[in-house]
């Protein structure tokens, strides 16, 4: 059911989304190919916030705290999790794996060296102050739109 609530989570992780993808660019090897690396981003963020956060809006200050770390760490997550697939493609693509196995393992190892590549300290600032800021002003639409 559509709520004020979950349109602003959404909006809010859509828009930390587009932050982070800015802010991660830098940190990839040069001459990277992003291609539709921050729209990607953007639909996880819109997606996650309206199915996450936006249906447990409502029950007061702190939840609405651990609500956006919580809505924040999905969100990276599957971030890492499509990213990682996308990578995988692009390279079983090009025969790079020996079964399909290898492939699906693969996954897993580039989502980690990502996750190894952005951990660092503007990066992880910028997503607990948008995952309690996202958190908060979530809290603040489902209280004003009931």
């Amino acid at each position: 059911m559509p709520t004020g609530a979950r349109l602003t989570a959404a909006l809010c992780l859509a828009l930390l989304a587009f932050i982070l993808s800015g802010e991660i660019m830098p940190l990839m090897p040069e001459g990277t190919d992003f291609g539709y690396f921050t729209v990607i981003n953007i639909a996880i963020g819109l997606i996650i916030g309206w199915v996450v956060m936006g249906k447990r809006a409502g029950r007061g200050f702190v939840p609405a705290i651990n609500n956006g770390i919580g809505g924040v760490a999905v969100m990276l997550f599957w971030g890492l999790f499509i990213q990682g697939t996308y990578e995988m493609f692009r390279l079983a693509m090009r025969n790079r794996y020996d079964g399909p196995f290898e492939a699906l393992s693969a996954i897993f190892t580039i989502g980690l060296d990502y996750a190894i590549v952005i951990f660092v300290p503007v990066v992880i600032v910028t997503l607990l102050v948008g995952a309690l800021v996202s958190g908060l002003v979530t809290e603040k639409a489902s209280r004003h739109w009931r």
